[in-house]
């Protein structure tokens, strides 16, 4: 990595009089005919929050503007949440509880509290419709010390977001279909490939890529209808099944007594439910966005919600407890095989690699061109606050070059998906590494819904299109600081589920992050400007495509 002391560019732009000046906009920006609660103005947001330091019209500038309405909204939740996790953790849930009727109930509350979470992001989002989730959201809680609630949330965004295992899975399955032996070179070489192909689509041909998103929710939901329906006839008893029943007789029996257990399988199925933020990442692109994020977030979870409890029933139904924790392949392939035979075991592979331009191994659900398509513009966001990137941040914030899409913000997520592709053995690395990415979001979570504690107590007047039911977030809160604590417990087996790697280590990993997000910090505001003398001064730019952004230029220090 270059030098810290050049990651901001040194070329002059329009300065600001004060790192600490108001930002106001004197333009709307939602508004709604239909209702009332929809006109927000957006200078009412950024007088009272403060979120960032460009204005509302400056940070929806650029780019394709609002094109999203709320069918491809809703999908953008339904495609990132469903991916193959539902196909596979059922079976990794079932091994870390120990009975089918505590997973049942995992899976209802994994629910529960996903729907607690959205409500909180709503409140959010229909408060402060930009694009960035999270990293808007602590902007406008935790402003001193400047710039560190945006640079924590940056080192963890560039670190820790990436698509490499959606993109191995998505290779393996593909070369399993096609009757390849695959080495892992091959496999690895097949996901490289994948990857490029989706950010070359979302970079180059921005609306394809949304019409590829939308295809393939589409096609996610029709095979969970069709598990469920098919769960459906097997519970009636008219399929070959000796006793589809026999997993709901003493369905709590064998439940384990270990909180870390619990724990483990809830990072899973919250894996397994994320995705029901991810239009407040691209709000700038949303049409109506606080009308279209009330409805798109409860539909979008719902609907996955819904076919992901009725596919769990679907699948005790057809095999017996020992079949699913020893058949070494995922639930629903054993699925496919007990009740349509190999043939229709086989086919499942195409669906899941095809879900799963979208996939994942035992427990992440995040699919490729979703997750590609949002993070791409939460890097777009981070460069256009300033934060350091190599090679200055014009490039990286920019739209180039087809002036619609953040092609650059799309290389990063690349970069870091390679890495991980090419560098990690993936048989104890993948599973790891998805725990790592759990558990400093779980630490975020707790920022994000301490402060709006925060706000709902210092800044009772600030407009708020929807407001969460406090015992909700009361709940949520608990939920979060219990995943955050039984980590450290022991786990029932001794190893917890990434040996030889000791069980807690995911969580030191995840934490040593955030520190390194401080250093970091710490670094580009106060101990590089002190070493080389100078100071830095806050301005804006405006690039060719129209986006606005944030830039630091270097002034000397007067010697007193």
């Amino acid at each position: 990595m270059a030098s810290i002391g050049r990651l901001w560019p040194a070329r002059k732009a329009t300065p600001v009089p004060s790192d600490e000046v108001d930002t106001k906009d004197v333009s709307s920006v939602v508004k709604s005919e239909k209702s009332a609660e929809n006109v927000l103005v957006a200078g009412d947001v950024d007088a009272q929050l403060a979120s960032g330091t460009l204005t509302m019209e400056e940070d929806v500038a650029g780019g394709m503007g609002r094109h999203l309405g709320v069918f491809s909204c809703t999908l953008l939740v339904v495609g990132r949440i469903i991916g193959t996790g539902i196909f596979s953790t059922p079976s990794s849930i079932l091994g870390s509880v120990g009975s089918v009727g505590a997973s049942l109930m995992l899976w209802v509350l994994g629910f529960c509290l996903s729907f607690c979470g959205l409500f909180i992001w709503l409140e959010y989002g229909t408060m402060i419709p930009r694009s960035g989730g999270e990293k808007v959201y602590l902007e406008a809680v935790y402003k001193r010390p400047r710039y560190l609630a945006t640079t924590v949330f940056a080192v963890n965004a560039v670190l820790l977001y990436f698509s490499s295992a959606n993109s191995i899975v998505f290779a393996s399955n593909i070369l399993v279909a096609a009757g390849d032996a695959a080495g892992r070179w091959t496999e690895r070489g097949v996901a490289i490939g994948v990857i490029s192909f989706v950010v070359l689509l979302h970079g180059l041909y921005p609306r394809g890529g949304v019409y590829l998103m939308n295809s393939l929710s589409m096609f996610k939901i029709v095979i969970l209808l069709f598990v469920v329906i098919a769960g459906w006839v097997v519970l009636s008893g008219r399929t070959d099944i000796a006793d589809p029943h026999v997993n709901f007789r003493n369905a709590f029996a064998g439940s384990s007594h270990s909180s870390n257990d619990y724990a483990t399988a809830m990072f899973k199925i919250l894996f397994s439910y994320s995705g029901w933020s991810n239009v407040n990442l691209v709000m700038n692109n949303v049409k109506d966005p606080i009308r279209t994020l009330k409805i798109a977030g409860p539909l979008g979870l719902g609907i996955c919600a819904l076919l992901y409890i009725l596919a769990n029933i679907a699948y005790f139904s057809a095999a017996s407890k020992d079949e699913i924790l020893h058949s070494g392949v995922t639930v629903a392939s054993l699925f496919f095989q007990k009740v349509f035979g190999t043939q229709a075991q086989k086919a499942l592979t195409v669906f899941v690699a095809l879900s799963a331009l979208g996939v994942s191994n035992l427990y992440l659900t995040d699919n490729v061109t979703t997750v590609t398509f949002a993070y791409a513009r939460v890097n777009q966001e981070l460069a256009k606050e300033g934060i350091p990137f190599p090679f200055g941040n014009k490039f990286w914030a920019s739209n180039w070059p087809t002036k619609r899409s953040p092609f650059p913000g799309l290389l990063i997520h690349f970069i870091m998906t390679v890495i991980i592709i090419l560098a990690p053995p993936p048989d104890v690395a993948y599973p790891f590494i998805l725990d790592v990415q759990g558990y400093p979001q779980q630490i975020i979570n707790l920022l994000i819904v301490v402060g709006l504690f925060w706000l709902r107590w210092h800044k009772p007047n600030t407009i708020r299109p929807f407001k969460v039911f406090l015992p909700f977030a009361v709940f949520y809160l608990a939920a979060t600081c219990f995943l955050l604590v039984a980590p450290f417990i022991r786990p029932s087996n001794g190893v917890g589920d990434t040996p030889p790697l000791p069980y807690y280590l995911y969580c030191l990993v995840g934490i040593a992050v955030f520190a390194f997000s401080l250093l970091y910090w710490a670094a580009w505001r106060k101990v590089v400007p002190w070493l080389f003398g100078y100071k830095l001064v806050r301005g804006k730019d405006t690039l060719a495509d129209g986006t606005v952004l944030t830039v630091f230029t270097h002034e000397k220090r007067k010697r007193h």
